[in-house]
C-alpha cells in the first residue's frame, strides 16, 4: 500500500506520529522526505539556466548589459 502526505515540518507532531503508528500498525514503513525546490535552486537545476544566471549575474556585477527604466515612463 502506498498513501501519500503533503506536510508543513512546522505541522509535524507528536499527534501525527501516533496517527501513522495506528494506521499501519507493525507494518514496515519506508518514509521519504522530499522538500519543494525553492526558485533559486529551480532556476539553477537547469544548466543552461545556471550558466546564462552567472553570466548575468557577472553582467550586473561588472555594470554590463544593465537596462535602466525610469518608472514615470511606465
Amino acid at each position: 500500500m502506498t498513501t501519500a502526505y503533503h506536510i508543513k515540518a512546522s505541522e509535524l507532531s507528536v499527534d501525527f506520529i501516533n496517527a501513522l503508528k495506528t494506521l499501519f500498525r507493525n507494518k514496515d514503513l519506508f518514509i521519504t522526505v522530499e522538500a519543494e525546490m525553492d526558485e533559486t535552486e529551480y532556476l539553477l537545476a537547469s544548466e543552461a539556466n545556471r550558466k546564462m544566471l552567472l553570466r548575468r549575474i557577472k553582467d550586473v556585477e561588472e555594470g554590463k548589459n544593465i537596462v535602466t527604466v525610469n518608472l514615470k515612463d511606465l
